[in-house]
């Protein structure tokens, strides 16, 4: 028997107090989309192809932690030049290639295989509770990946965005507040009119010491089953859903 609606009699009412708020900009990796299980996927059928016998859930994890999220606090702190996504990822994803003895591959294949972060996978909740938000607000993208990865993620995955906003485009990363800063900016808000939607606390309060609204939605299993999880939310957080449907019905759409 299918699940009850969601109903005015089961679901939380709308928060008035977020009226004011006219955009919802959202991290993306682990917040829409399934990172890791699209990486793992790509993977075994790379492997599958080649015959090659290699632990591709670690290999997942070491890409996004070194190539992505480590990689990322270097190039704040000075230690990398400025590079984007794209760059990060095929910096680290050619030192692991040659770690984990996957050889005989051609740069189109490489290149290809680089650009994993251009096909990932949505969150089933994503593109159903970002088609009911779109009816209200204005949606996008506020993440650290390139412009082009955006963008082609999107037109692959059909995430109904209505613009397309990479730190790219200001030459910082989250959680630098210029990152922050160009979300209201070209949009044409003031900081309190926009909120950032995303699965990570400390994404959000950056976010929040920008003035940003904040919406926390979890997604326990971004890091999967048994992996590290996100700690409880703040209290100070607007709004905390379960996903996107219920992040939709929060807001009153």
């Amino acid at each position: 028997m299918p699940d009850a609606p969601n109903t005015p009699e089961t679901a939380d009412p709308p928060d008035a107090s977020l009226d004011a708020v006219k955009a919802l900009v959202f991290d993306v990796f682990g917040t829409v989309v399934d990172w890791r299980g699209s990486v793992i996927r790509e993977g075994e059928a790379l492997g599958r192809r080649l015959g090659l016998a290699v632990d591709w859930e670690r290999f997942a994890d070491e890409w996004r932690r070194v190539g992505y999220r480590d990689a990322i606090a270097r190039v704040r702190r000075g230690d990398l030049p400025w590079m984007n996504a794209d760059a990060l990822h095929r910096r680290q994803l050619d030192a692991q290639l040659q770690a984990y003895g996957i050889a005989g591959l051609a740069e189109a294949e490489i290149d290809h295989f680089n650009r994993v972060w251009h096909r990932l996978d949505p969150w089933p909740d994503s593109v159903p509770g970002l088609t009911r938000l779109r009816h209200r607000f204005v949606l996008s993208p506020l993440s650290n990946g390139s412009f082009a990865l955006l963008t082609n993620m999107a037109k692959r995955a059909a995430i109904p965005w209505d613009c397309i906003l990479s730190t790219e485009l200001v030459r910082a990363y989250k959680p630098d507040a210029a990152a922050y800063a160009m979300a209201h900016t070209l949009l044409n808000l003031a900081p309190h009119e926009v909120m950032l939607v995303a699965a990570h606390a400390g994404d959000l309060r950056a976010a929040r010491a920008c003035g940003l609204r904040t919406g926390y939605v979890p997604r326990p299993l971004e890091h999967g089953p048994g992996g590290p999880q996100e700690p409880e939310p703040d209290a100070a957080f607007d709004v905390v859903a379960t996903d996107f449907e219920a992040l939709a019905g929060r807001l009153g759409t």
